[in-house]
C-alpha cells in the first residue's frame, strides 16, 4: 500500500485503486471529467514523491503538476489538495478593518 499525504490528511491506496479513486473514497475535492488524462480537470500539484504514466497523458501538465485519474504512484507522494469539509474554508484568514 502506497501512503498519499494531501494538505488535510494521511491515507493509504488500497490494491489497484487510482489516485483520484483513493482521493474521493477519503473525501477529498477534486473535480474531474474524463477520468483518462484528456481534458486535465484533475491536475493537482505534486509537493513531493513521484507518479509515472503507463501512456503520456494528453492534457497537458506542468513539471510539478499530475493528472490522479491516470498516474501510477510509485512510492509515497505529498499532494495540494483539500478534503470536501476544508475546501470551502479560505486558507488564510484576512481580519477587516473599517473606519466609520
Amino acid at each position: 500500500m502506497t501512503t498519499v499525504t494531501t494538505t488535510d490528511l494521511s491515507f493509504s491506496l488500497l490494491q489497484g485503486e487510482s489516485l483520484l479513486d483513493g482521493l474521493e473514497r477519503t473525501g477529498h475535492e477534486v473535480e474531474y471529467q474524463c477520468r483518462s488524462g484528456y481534458c486535465g480537470a484533475c491536475r493537482l500539484t505534486l509537493l513531493d514523491g513521484s507518479v509515472s504514466y503507463a501512456e503520456p497523458p494528453l492534457a497537458f501538465i506542468g513539471q510539478s503538476e499530475i493528472l490522479p485519474c491516470c498516474c501510477t504512484v510509485t512510492g509515497p507522494i505529498r499532494i495540494e489538495c483539500r478534503t470536501a469539509s476544508q475546501a470551502e474554508l479560505p486558507l488564510e484568514t484576512e481580519q477587516q478593518v473599517f473606519d466609520f
